[in-house]
C-alpha cells in the first residue's frame, strides 16, 4: 500500500470517528438540541406542504391530516439524521420533550405575542361569516364565481357592492379571500381571489373538481392593528391597569406574609415536644390543606353569604349588623385574604415543622444553660436558622399568589364591580383573572387579542418583580460564587 493511499484511509477513518463521537459539554447539548429541532422543523414543514397539497385536491380532507403526516415523517427524518450523525442517538431521548415543549410552551407564546397585535376576537376568527352566506354559481372552468345582485350585510338584506360585501381592502379584491361551502356546509374551503368585475370573482386557482360549490361568504379576517390593543389598555390605565396591578401585588404580598407568620407561629408551637396532643392538633390544622380547594372555597362562599350565611347569622346573634363579605369592594378583598389564609397556612406550618427538625437540640440546651428565655432562643436561634429554608418558599409563594387565579375565580369571580371600570376588571380581579374575563367571559366580548396584550403586560411585570425578588434574596450573588 502506497503512502498516499494510507493517508487517505487514515483521513477517512478520522472523519468516521468524528461522526461517531458525540460533542461534549454544553456545546454538545446545544448542538444536539439544534439538530433535533431541525429534524422536527423539517418534518413539520413537509407535513404542512403535503397536507396543503392534499387539501387542494380533496377539500374535505380533515384538518388534523397534518398531524397524521407529521408522525411518520418525523420517524423518517429522525432515521436519516441518525444515519448522518450516529452520535445523535444518545440524545434522542430529548425528542419527546422538545415536541411537547414546542407544542405546549413555544407555540402558545408565539401565538399570544402575534394575537396581541391583531383584532382577534369571537367574531374575527379567520373563518367564514356564516350569517352572510349567499348562493353563488361556479363557472364551467371552475375559476369564476357569480354572486346575486342583492347581497346580505350585517344589518339584514341591504344591497351593496361585492367589494364591500367581501370587506376587501382594495376595489378589485386582488389577494383577498372568499370562503366557499358545499350543500352540506360542513367543511369550508378558503379560495384566493385574483380579481373582481361587477358581481363576478375570478379565483387565483380553479376549485377542485371534487368540491361542489353551493354558497360563499366573506371571511371574518384577523387583521393586524399594531399597538391599538396596548393603547386601549394604557388609555384606561389609571382606572383599570394600575388599580388591578396594585391589588395583585398587595394580594400576593399580604397573602404570603400573613400565611408565613401564621404558619411559623403554629409550627413553632406544635413542634414543642412537651405539648400534649400535638399530633391531634397537627392533623386538625392540616385538614384545610388536605380538602380540595374547589370544595373549600365553595363552602366559604356559602358561609360568607350576606343574608343567609352562617357567619352573618352568628354576628346577628351578637347584635351586630350583617357584613357584605362578597358584595362590598373592601370586604370582598378582606374575604379573599382570609380564605386564602385558611387554604395556605397549613403548608407554611408543615414547612416550619420540617425546617425545625433540622435544627440541633444542643443549641437550645446550650442557650438554656446560658439563661436564655424561650423568646430569646426563638429570636437568636430559630428565626436565623429558618431564614435559609424560608426564603425560597416565600419567593415561590409570592410568585404563585401573583397569578393565583383559582381563589379569585371561585370565591368572588373578580367582583364586585367597580364604578368607572369595565365589567372585566372588578374589585378583586388580579391581572390574570382580568385577562381571563377579557378573553373568555361573555362580558369581555371574548376579545382574545386584548387578552393577549394583557398577558404580555403580565409577563413584563412578573419578570420585573421576579428579578427584584432574586436581587433581594441574593440569588444572583450565589450564582456568581
Amino acid at each position: 500500500m502506497t503512502v498516499p493511499m494510507q493517508r487517505e484511509q487514515d483521513a477517512a477513518h478520522s472523519a468516521r470517528a468524528r461522526r461517531l463521537r458525540a460533542p461534549e459539554g454544553t456545546r454538545g447539548v446545544l448542538i444536539a438540541i439544534v439538530a433535533l429541532a431541525l429534524v422536527m422543523g423539517g418534518a413539520a414543514l413537509v407535513a404542512w406542504l403535503l397536507s396543503g397539497a392534499v387539501a387542494g385536491v380533496f377539500p374535505k380532507a380533515p384538518p388534523y391530516l397534518i398531524l397524521l403526516l407529521f408522525v411518520p415523517l418525523l420517524l423518517v427524518f429522525m432515521g436519516a439524521a441518525l444515519r448522518a450523525l450516529p452520535w445523535l442517538g444518545s440524545w434522542s431521548y430529548l425528542l419527546p420533550a422538545l415536541v411537547f415543549l414546542l407544542a405546549f410552551t413555544a407555540l402558545p407564546i408565539v401565538l399570544t405575542v402575534n394575537y396581541a397585535f391583531t383584532d382577534y376576537n369571537a367574531r374575527n376568527l379567520g373563518v367564514g361569516n356564516t350569517a352572510l352566506k349567499t348562493g353563488v354559481t361556479l363557472s364551467t372552468d371552475r375559476a369564476k364565481l357569480s354572486f346575486p345582485g342583492a347581497l346580505p350585510d350585517d344589518a339584514g338584506t341591504v344591497p351593496k357592492t361585492l367589494s364591500q360585501y367581501l370587506d376587501c381592502l382594495n376595489p378589485i379584491c386582488a389577494g383577498e379571500s372568499v370562503v366557499l361551502y358545499d350543500a352540506e356546509g360542513s367543511v369550508p374551503v378558503i379560495a384566493s381571489i385574483a380579481s373582481l368585475s361587477g358581481q363576478t370573482l375570478t379565483l387565483a386557482a380553479p376549485v377542485a373538481p371534487s368540491f361542489v360549490v353551493s354558497d360563499a361568504t366573506r371571511p371574518n379576517r384577523v387583521r393586524n392593528v399594531g399597538l391599538s390593543n396596548f393603547r386601549s389598555i394604557f388609555a384606561r390605565a389609571s382606572i383599570e391597569l394600575v388599580p388591578v396591578f396594585l391589588w395583585t401585588v398587595t394580594f400576593a404580598f399580604l397573602t404570603i406574609t400573613v400565611n408565613a407568620v401564621a404558619g411559623l407561629v403554629l409550627g413553632i408551637l406544635l413542634y414543642n415536644p412537651r405539648l400534649k396532643g400535638r399530633n391531634v392538633y397537627r392533623t386538625l390544622l392540616f385538614l384545610p390543606w388536605a380538602i380540595p380547594t374547589v370544595i373549600s372555597v365553595q363552602m366559604w362562599v356559602a358561609l360568607l353569604n350576606q343574608p343567609y350565611g352562617v357567619v352573618n347569622k352568628a354576628l346577628g346573634l351578637l347584635g351586630l349588623a350583617a357584613v357584605p363579605w362578597l358584595g362590598d369592594p373592601l370586604w370582598a378583598k378582606v374575604s379573599v385574604l382570609f380564605v386564602n389564609l385558611w387554604l395556605g397556612f397549613p403548608y407554611m406550618m408543615t414547612a416550619t415543622i420540617s425546617a425545625l427538625s433540622t435544627i440541633s437540640d444542643d443549641l437550645y440546651e446550650a442557650a438554656s444553660i446560658d439563661g436564655a428565655s424561650r423568646w430569646e432562643q426563638i429570636k437568636s436561634i430559630t428565626l436565623p436558622l429558618l431564614r435559609g429554608s424560608f426564603t425560597p418558599i416565600l419567593l415561590s409563594g409570592f410568585a404563585f399568589n401573583f397569578n393565583n387565579f383559582g381563589i379569585i375565580y371561585l370565591l368572588t369571580q373578580g367582583g364586585p364591580p367597580v364604578a368607572g371600570r369595565t365589567s372585566t376588571a372588578g374589585a378583586t380581579d388580579i391581572l390574570l383573572s382580568w385577562g381571563f374575563n377579557t378573553a373568555f367571559g361573555s362580558n369581555g366580548g371574548q376579545n382574545y387579542a386584548l387578552a393577549s396584550a394583557i398577558a404580555l403586560i403580565i409577563f413584563v411585570l412578573t419578570l420585573a418583580i421576579s428579578l427584584v425578588n432574586f436581587k433581594v434574596a441574593g440569588v444572583f450573588e450565589e450564582a456568581r460564587r
